[in-house]
């Protein structure tokens, strides 16, 4: 890059004062280098790439250190730009080296004629450059790169935008006019008229940012039915941000998504090994105690891993000598939805691999397991995909929108199966922290690729089904060390883990870190937390004495150790635990405790 040159025009020799005088209205400002971090020196200071396609490199750069990469990926074509403050009617020269094939550098907003220069190929650093003119309004333009679909990455570097610069940006003025819409159950619309200067916007809930907007409205989502609000606004540039403005309050309806509203305000889900035996034993329906208030037949597996096509059977004679009829079974479920009761048909498990890629899975998935629900007159579904059954592609980087067939499939299925059965259907899923939790600092394969595109990927299937999700119960074991909302990493074992993961799950966070790909928080009625009833479960197994604990914290904001949660989440729906048949085993110690506890 360019980074000096001498002034195209020099005053030669002394002027009378007066002289000056007269010129000093014609005067233009001097030519000067107007792109921020051009050389990519700070990383990506200034400069802002989709879907996170940018990256710093320290190899090959053109000058300095250090220079942009950015890969297009799937309909992104790895654009990175750059919004800077010019003068109307003035002439400016774009310049920039690039190294790939179909790379591009251009401008927008020029008031006059936008434009780009590009190379189809450029093996090595080649220099692209643009002239143009501002229009008589035009205070600012947007400079660009680019790279093409479905091309490898491209580089970057030494930007530069040469000309008069504009007025200083200053910090936007304060929002006024912040006004909230009709309510739902879950949301809160919000608007706001739009602030001169502002390049985003930030949404504040009880004084905490929960979101970061470009346009000048926002639905708040995941709140809790019947309970009032509070919500900011403040104007952002690159100058700063303004002053919140003043508060306006909203009150959710009563009511709420999600269904199974006939749950008791304090739920005990549990999973019946109906369908295999291990060290456990087999536990019959009957035999199931009152406690369990969801019971969750496992499992439902797939004839093939991709088929779609699920089936369900009682664990054979030969495996399980005490099982009991199918028509006892079924006799036995009805007894308990009698007594208030939900039975449900969990999908997948550890062995249960089921991937939704192609429209025909999809429906053949809607159609057995309706076949399911409907021969054992079934309440509804638990999703318990684990393994590889969830998977983003690259470039499918915002959980809001997903594109991987494997999780719009899913979600498809899943609101045609809720259409089918109606209000009170009830939807519950199991996911592991790695498809959740771990969201907050991985998503996908990542912006560069090399990440397990595994990491996060229940959060589109959650965020797109919330309003008919009746609880989820994350598997708060067999699992890593997982980064809370303080940034420190959290263990299994212990009331910390389930305080941290839980209190994620009801505050929300942003995606790999973007505050503009915000996970909103669920509702704490629509939440459980998942534990192993026994040593012999599954790794990760909390005494009773720590279970407690951790539900004091959620609950009651106490005994919460170190860590302090977002909030105190009295209406928390209950526990859910790895199984049934292994709380059997441990003599009940895990519903014992539950039924024990004082909640309020």
């Amino acid at each position: 890059m360019d980074r000096t040159r001498p002034l195209s025009l020099l005053l030669a020799g002394a002027l009378a004062l007066g002289g000056l005088a007269a010129l000093a209205p014609a005067a233009q400002a001097a030519d000067s280098e107007l792109a921020r971090n051009g050389g990519f020196e700070a990383g990506l200071d200034g400069w802002s790439c989709t879907a996170g396609s940018g990256a710093v490199i320290t190899t090959p750069v053109h000058g300095g250190t250090k220079a942009l990469q950015a890969t297009p990926a799937g309909s992104d074509n790895a654009k990175c730009s750059q919004t800077l403050t010019v003068r109307p009617n003035s002439a400016y020269t774009l310049s920039g080296w690039v190294r790939g094939s179909y790379v591009y550098l251009g401008v927008t907003g020029t008031g006059t004629a936008d434009g780009y220069a590009w190379t189809q190929s450029a093996p090595d650093w080649q220099k692209l450059s643009k002239t143009f003119t501002t229009g008589a309004n035009t205070t600012s333009v947007t400079v660009y790169t680019h790279g093409w679909y479905g091309t490898p990455a491209y580089q970057a570097d030494d930007l530069s935008l040469f000309g008069p610069g504009g007025d200083p940006v200053t910090i936007p003025a304060t929002p006024t006019g912040l006004a909230a819409g009709s309510p739902t159950s879950t949301t809160v619309p919000l608007t706001w008229p739009a602030v001169a200067g502002a390049t985003s916007y930030k949404v504040y809930r009880g004084g905490t940012l929960v979101a970061t907007v470009t346009g000048t409205s926002y639905t708040a989502t995941g709140l809790t039915a019947n309970t009032p609000y509070s919500f900011q606004v403040s104007a952002a540039n690159s100058a700063g941000e303004s002053a919140k403005s003043t508060a306006v309050s909203a009150t959710t309806t009563s009511g709420g998504g999600g269904g199974g509203g006939e749950l008791p305000a304090r739920a005990l889900v549990g999973y019946l090994h109906s369908s295999f035996a291990n060290g456990s034993g087999y536990t019959r329906m009957a035999d199931v105690p009152d406690s369990w208030d969801v019971i969750n037949l496992a499992f439902g597996e797939p004839t093939s891993v991709t088929s779609g096509d699920i089936r369900f059977s009682l664990c054979p004679a030969t495996e399980c000598p005490n099982v009991e009829s199918a028509a006892d079974f079924k006799a036995a479920i009805k007894a308990k939805q009698a007594a208030g009761k939900k039975v449900l048909i969990s999908i997948g498990g550890q062995n249960g691999q089921v991937q939704l890629a192609t429209t025909a899975a999809r429906d053949a998935f809607v159609t057995s397991v309706s076949k399911i629900i409907d021969e054992y007159g079934l309440d509804g579904l638990d999703i318990d995909f684990e393994g590889h059954s969830l998977s983003l592609q690259n470039g499918d980087t915002d959980f809001r929108n997903p594109t991987s067939p494997v999780i719009v499939n899913l979600i498809q299925a899943i609101k045609t199966l809720k259409a089918k059965y109606g209000a009170k259907f009830v939807l519950t899923m199991a996911p592991e922290t790695f498809f959740v939790q771990l969201g907050y600092q991985f998503y996908g394969s990542g912006p560069w690729g090399g990440q397990d595109p595994r990491a996060g990927a229940y959060l589109p299937v959650i965020h797109a089904l919330r309003d008919d999700l009746t609880l989820l119960h994350v598997q708060d074991y067999n699992s890593g060390p997982i980064m809370g909302l303080d940034n420190q990493y959290h263990s299994m074992g212990g009331a910390d883990f389930h305080i941290a993961m839980t209190d994620m799950l009801l505050t929300g966070f942003p995606v790999a870190g973007n505050a503009e790909r915000f996970f909103p928080g669920l509702r704490p009625d629509q939440v459980a937390i998942g534990l192993p009833a026994s040593t012999q479960a599954g790794n990760g197994h909390t005494t009773p004495a720590e279970v407690n604990k951790a539900l004091d914290c959620l609950t009651k904001k106490t005994n919460c150790g170190t860590y302090q949660t977002h909030g105190t989440w009295s209406s928390l729906r209950g526990l859910m635990t790895w199984s049934i048949n292994w709380d059997r085993f441990n003599q009940w110690e895990f519903s014992r405790n539950f039924d024990a506890y004082t909640w309020n």
